[in-house]
Parts: structure tokens; sequence; C-alpha cells
């Protein structure tokens, strides 16, 4: 395949994501999508199989049952039918048959501490996690504004060790180009705490501050969203940021008061683990919120 073709293709992609998230709430209509892309609805469908290696309405649902698997636990005073509709269901009945699909529990189940079950199931796919000792009990984030973040990146299918050798590839773009003071981010595109590792979306992506022009094309470019997010500082090793994630969404976020978004969390690095000798990080990571 052309370059060029390659990079238009990974742009339309790209831009059906980020339609999809941004309208999550609303009923999502493919057809006048495709009309505003300018492509057609066949041809819409085989780019986003070929880019998330699912189809555009198993993304939509996983999505949406992700933020309302959220708001069950973050948004104490609404009803599931309220929550249904925050995210696109227009019937009450049919919201509980598809989340009892997805979860094997009902919404009103899962509020009931079914959640802590689900998550736990999915802790235990990490062998380094089970074997964490870290305690997040005493860390209180900042509460910041963030613009959004232009970024080269190269997509990973699962979230555990095999994200390393992404990295790699990653950092051997970084030295080929020579590039000054980048700034390494991953973006979460699935909330790891309720998606199977094996499935969930990790994009390591690197900001260029100081704008350097890359003559390469090899890797595509999109932005990371701009708004409001709470900010953890923290430190530890690989097994420790997966344990710190469940507590983030099933602890921090639960008792706040905060409603998180559809917004993807992401991480800032300072110091890498999946790049550094002895495997440890220092990271900011940032979760979208509300109140």
């Amino acid at each position: 395949m052309k370059r060029a073709t390659l990079e238009k293709r990974t742009q339309l992609a790209n831009a059906m994501m980020y339609y999809i998230y941004t309208h999550i709430d609303t009923h999502i209509d493919i057809e006048a999508l495709s009309r505003d892309l300018h492509v057609s609805k066949f041809h819409m469908h085989r780019i986003f199989k070929e880019a998330f290696g699912k189809n555009i309405y198993e993304s939509i649902k996983s999505i949406r049952l992700q933020k309302a698997a959220n708001l069950l636990l973050t948004n104490k005073y609404s009803t599931i039918s309220n929550v249904a509709n925050e995210c696109g269901y227009s019937s009450q009945s049919s919201f509980i048959k598809v989340f009892k699909e997805r979860f094997g529990m009902t919404p009103k189940a899962w509020r009931q501490d079914g959640y802590k079950r689900y998550s736990n199931e999915i802790l235990k796919q990490s062998k380094k996690a089970m074997h964490s000792q870290a305690d997040f009990s005493a860390l209180t984030p900042t509460i910041v504004k963030m613009p959004s973040i232009e970024s080269y990146y190269i997509r990973n299918q699962g979230y555990d060790v095999n994200v390393k050798e992404t990295w790699q590839k990653m950092q051997t773009w970084i030295l080929s180009h020579q590039i000054e003071e980048p700034v390494q981010i991953a973006l979460l595109h699935d909330n790891p705490t309720i998606t199977p590792l094996a499935e969930c979306q990790y994009i390591a992506c690197v900001n260029t501050p100081k704008e350097e022009k890359i003559t390469s094309q090899r890797l595509p470019k999109f932005k990371i969203s701009d708004g409001v997010y709470a900010k953890f500082d923290l430190q530890g090793k690989h097994g420790d940021m997966l344990k710190f994630i469940h507590w983030v969404y099933h602890e921090w976020l639960v008792k706040s008061d905060y409603e998180t978004t559809t917004k993807p969390s992401y991480v800032i690095y300072r110091k890498n683990n999946f790049l550094s000798e002895d495997g440890e990080f220092d990271i900011s990571f940032y979760v979208s919120i509300t109140f």
C-alpha cells in the first residue's frame, strides 16, 4: 500500500474514533458520518476494522458500556434509566440486557459491589499486578486544565508486558530522528479495570515540544483531548500501575463525587518502566473528570 494511501486511511480511522468518543451519548448515525467524511459506508467499515481490530458497532457498544459502568459507580444519584440515557440507550430494558451480556450481571448488581468481583478477575490476568504491595490511600490529585496534545503514535493491542516491544519501536523512531526532549505518553483507549487486558487498546505516543520538522511519515499523528483532569503523580514498578488504575476508578472516583467522562485516561512519563533498566516508572496519570 502506498504511504499516502496508508496515511489517509489512518486519518479516517482516527476521525471516526474521535467522533464516536465525542458523540457517545447520542444516536450515532453511521450514514451521516460517512457523508461527512466523504467515504462510502462499506469503505469506512473496512478502514475502521483494519485500524482497531473490531467493527464500528462493536466499538460504540464497548465505549458506551464502559461509560455506563463508570457512571453507575460515580453518579450515585442517577437512576439506572438516567445512566442508560446518558450513554445513548433509549430503552432501559435494552440497556440492562446488553449490560448483563457484557459484565455478567445487572446494573443494579454492578452497583452493589459486583464491580469489585469483576475488576478483581481482570487484575488476576496480570501476575505482576497481583504481587504488587503498593498502597495509594495517601495519594491526592491536583485538578488541572490540560490543552490538547498532538502526538505521533503506535497502537498496541493488549495491556501487559507486550507493550515493551511497542515502546522499543517508538524509542528507535525517536533516536533515528534525533528528537530533542521527546515527551512519552501512554493513552488508554480502553479502561483496563473493566476490559480484559488482551482486548485493551494501548497507544504509545510521543509529543515533540520543540516542533521539530519530522521528515519521516512512518508514524501517524493525532490529538489527545483537552479538558479538565485529575492528575496523580506516582512512582513504582510495572505491576503497581494496573493496581493503581483500579484504585483510581473503583476507590478514589467512587468516593470523590466526581464523574469521569468518555475521554481516555493518559500517562505522561518522566521515566518509562518499559524502557528503563530497572523496570521502574515515574509518571503523571490523568483521568478526565466533571462535577
